[in-house]
C-alpha cells in the first residue's frame, strides 16, 4: 500500500473515532483498518501476548508508519497529545508493549479534541489500572505452579495459574446479569477479578461474571434489596431515554441516506435506517462508524437493503449457492440500483 493511500485510510479511521468520542488512539486506527480485531486487543490487554504486533495482520514497520501518520493527521487537526500508560490485566500489572522495539511512546499517545471538557481531559489523562482477569477455560489446562487444574485460571508471566496458587481461592463467583449487584460487589471487595470466557462463534472473550470476596457479595446484596424500587424506576426512565435516542439516531441516519442517495424514496430510507440501527441487532447501523454517520457505513446499510429486497440473493443462498458466489452474481444489479438511488 502506498503512503498516500495509507495516510488516507488512517485519516478515515481516525475521523470516525474523533466524531464518536472526541479523542483518538492508535488502537482505534488499527482496528478501524481491520489489521486487528477487538478480540486480539482483549487478548493483549489480558497479558496473553508479548506484544500487540504479534496479533496484527501487518508487520511492526507498518504499525510504526501508521503511528507516524496518525501523529501528522492529529497535529494538523489541532488535537492535544496525552501520553497514556497501558497496563496488563495481570497480577504484576506490567506495562503492555505494542512492538518489540525500544520506543513505545508513539503508540501510547491519546489525541484529544480541544472541545473536550477539562474534567474529561483529566479523566482520560489518569493512568487506567485494568481489572484483574480470570479466564473460564473451555479446554483442559494445567496450573504452571502445582500441576493441578480448576474452573478458572489467572495468567502470570505468560503462564496459567490456578486460583489457589494465585492466592485468590477465597473469592466466590458472581455471574453476570445483575449490573447493580456486580457493581456494588466490586466496590465492596478489596480483591476482585473479571471472569471471561471465549465465545467460539463470535471469536471473542466475553464477560462471564466476577470473582469477589464473600463478605462483599453479602453487603452488595443488602444494598440492592434496600433500594430495588428506586432502581426499577430509574431503569424505566433509562428505557424511555434509550428509545428516544434510537428514534433520533434513526431519523438522522434516514436524513443522511436521503442526502447521499437523493433517488431513494423517503419511506425506503426510513426503513433502511430503522432496520440497520435496531438496538442489539449487531447490524452495520450499530457500529461506531455508522453512529458517526460515516459515508461508507451508510452506503453499506443501503447495499444490504438492496441485496435482500431488490435481488434474488436470498433465493440463491436457499438454493445452496455459496455466499461469495451469490454476491458476485448480484453485484451488477446492486450497482445499478445504487446508481438509481444516487439520482
Amino acid at each position: 500500500m502506498s503512503k498516500p493511500n495509507l495516510a488516507r485510510r488512517v485519516a478515515e479511521a481516525a475521523e470516525v473515532a474523533l466524531a464518536t468520542r472526541k479523542y483518538v488512539t492508535f488502537i482505534d486506527v488499527v482496528t478501524g483498518l481491520r489489521w486487528l480485531h477487538s478480540r486480539h486487543v482483549d487478548t493483549w490487554r489480558q497479558g496473553r501476548a508479548g506484544t500487540l504486533a504479534e496479533l496484527a495482520a501487518v508487520d511492526e514497520d507498518r504499525l510504526l508508519a501508521t503511528a507516524g501518520l496518525l501523529r501528522e493527521w492529529a497535529l494538523a487537526k489541532g488535537l492535544r497529545p496525552v501520553d497514556t500508560p497501558y497496563v496488563a490485566g495481570t497480577r504484576d500489572r506490567r506495562e503492555l508493549r505494542f512492538t518489540s522495539g525500544p520506543g513505545q511512546e508513539p503508540f501510547r499517545v491519546h489525541w484529544l479534541s480541544p472541545d473536550l471538557s477539562e474534567a474529561r481531559v483529566r479523566k482520560l489523562s489518569e493512568p487506567k489500572v485494568p481489572d484483574l482477569v480470570a479466564v473460564a477455560p473451555l479446554n483442559a489446562w494445567t496450573c504452571a505452579t502445582c500441576g493441578d487444574t480448576g474452573p478458572y485460571l489467572i495468567m502470570e508471566e505468560d503462564r496459567p495459574h490456578c486460583l489457589t496458587c494465585a492466592d485468590m481461592d477465597h473469592l466466590v463467583f458472581l455471574p453476570s446479569g445483575n449490573a447493580a449487584l456486580s457493581r456494588r460487589a466490586k466496590q465492596e471487595s478489596g480483591l476482585s477479578a473479571v471472569v471471561v470466557r471465549y465465545n467460539r462463534r463470535r471469536k471473542v472473550y466475553q464477560r462471564f461474571g466476577l470473582l469477589v470476596e464473600e463478605a462483599a457479595l453479602a453487603a452488595a446484596e443488602e444494598r440492592c434489596l434496600a433500594d430495588e424500587e428506586v432502581r426499577e424506576r430509574r431503569r424505566e426512565r433509562d428505557r424511555v431515554r434509550r428509545a428516544e435516542q434510537d428514534v433520533d439516531f434513526q431519523a438522522r441516519m434516514a436524513a443522511e441516506i436521503g442526502r447521499l442517495f437523493p433517488g431513494c424514496p423517503r419511506d425506503r430510507a426510513q426503513e433502511i435506517a430503522e432496520h440497520a440501527a435496531q438496538r442489539g441487532s449487531g447490524r452495520v447501523g450499530r457500529t461506531a462508524a455508522a453512529r458517526a454517520l460515516d459515508e461508507n457505513a451508510i452506503t453499506l446499510a443501503v447495499i444490504a437493503s438492496i441485496r435482500h429486497l431488490d435481488t434474488d440473493y436470498d433465493r440463491l443462498l436457499m438454493s445452496g449457492v455459496p455466499r461469495m458466489e451469490a454476491r458476485d452474481r448480484i453485484r451488477e444489479r446492486i450497482e445499478r440500483k445504487l446508481e438509481e438511488f444516487r439520482g
